[in-house]
């Protein structure tokens, strides 16, 4: 147990100061004192194998206070209508309240799994999903694995606008989309602006998930956005409003492991569209298993055409299939585990996007951007 409680604490550690520094101070609070609070941390013990990380102890103890909105511990939580910064009290009004209903919190972490539904990111993945679709000249059939409620799967209904450093904008998708999305677009060195179609043609959509979230389940929705950080309203406010949008069109979701029922999913997929598969924060949770998923694209792909559009950390992504990029090298190589790349709070956590395509059993992976974690900038890379 005392190995792996300190295993624990160094995850809540990890989180505190390499995800959450600077992005939330609520949850970078909470997370380093929970590192240091062997009671708090212990809840933690009984996460399912590899779940035993500070975004599920964070969402469970927003889920509770989602439950019960009156308690003193709700002033901290803007999205129960709180508005108060952290102080000295919050510590200790949220160690109360958690252990008041550590039975509780015990059940949750046993059996929930961390299932951010970031809609920001349909921002970051768009302009790769649609260079996949102008390759592969039409209709496309799209696969997210790892979709939680499948929200990114409905990426081609969303409005797109593109705030570029020198003032110019980029806008695509459909002009009266009930969600519209916006994200700041920089170059790198030798960068040049990519081409946006106005459009992307889905013929067909399919996710996977070993726990999909059912949207008209209310207790799936709370969980859902008990996820998001309780101090960021803007992304819940989104959340909502792409569930009710995805309600009316509800995509083909299976519950299933991302290795083994691959094949299963993708054969949902008619054969005669181009399969382009989505992978946004996902191959972190595969742990020592993500060399098999890429094993299972590339026998996908000696069967018919597959793109795969990944946005994740490079170690945990397109290291697999384009290795020796150091450049590329940001954040943890598993979630909630740092990767010794040296990031630091003025090195913010960057994914990349990426493009990989196959030939004759060999992938071709094109490093596209570099992205943040929940969809507000992104780094256009040079070809």
């Amino acid at each position: 147990m005392a190995i792996a409680l300190e295993k624990i604490k160094q995850s809540l550690r990890t989180f505190a100061e390499t995800e959450a520094r600077g992005v939330s101070p609520l949850y970078e609070h909470l997370a380093t004192k929970a590192a240091e609070d062997d009671d708090v941390a212990a809840l933690l013990a009984d996460a399912r194998g590899g779940e035993a990380r500070a975004n599920l102890l964070l969402a469970v103890a927003h889920r509770l206070i989602q439950a019960d909105p009156i308690h003193p511990l709700s002033r901290y939580y803007p999205s129960v209508g709180g508005f108060d910064g952290v102080d000295t009290e919050t510590w200790p009004l949220f160690r109360s309240f958690l252990l008041e209903r550590a039975d509780r919190a015990r059940e949750l972490i046993a059996t929930r799994y961390t299932q951010t539904n970031e809609v920001r990111r349909a921002a970051l993945v768009y302009p790769a999903v649609a260079a996949a679709a102008k390759e592969a000249g039409g209709k496309i059939g799209l696969l997210e694995v790892g979709c939680s409620a499948g929200l990114l799967l409905g990426l081609d209904r969303f409005a797109y606008r593109y705030q570029c450093d020198g003032g110019e904008q980029l806008v695509a998708g459909p002009a009266k989309a009930a969600v519209g999305l916006h994200c700041a677009l920089d170059l790198a060195p030798g960068g040049v602006l990519p081409k946006l179609p106005k459009k992307v043609a889905v013929a067909a959509r399919t996710g996977l998930d070993r726990a999909p979230v059912d949207l008209s389940d209310e207790d799936e929705l709370a969980w859902l956005e008990a996820c998001v950080w309780a101090d960021q309203v803007d992304r819940i406010r989104l959340l909502r409003t792409a569930a009710a949008e995805q309600r009316k069109h509800a995509p083909n979701l299976l519950a299933g492991d991302a290795v083994t029922d691959l094949a299963t999913a993708a054969a949902t997929v008619p054969a005669e569209l181009p399969l382009v598969v989505l992978t946004s924060h996902a191959l972190a949770y595969l742990g020592d298993r993500r060399a098999d998923f890429v094993t299972e694209l590339t026998r996908l792909a000696g069967e018919r055409p597959v793109w795969w559009v990944s946005q994740e950390f490079y170690r945990a992504g397109l290291e697999l299939v384009l290795p020796g990029r150091e450049d590329l090298a940001s954040g943890p190589s598993g979630a909630g585990a740092a990767s010794g790349s040296g990031s630091t709070p003025s090195d913010p956590l960057q994914a990349v996007l990426g493009l990989t395509t196959w030939s004759e059993g060999k992938p071709s992976a094109r490093p596209l951007a570099r992205t943040t974690p929940h969809g507000q900038r992104m780094t256009w890379l040079p070809a």
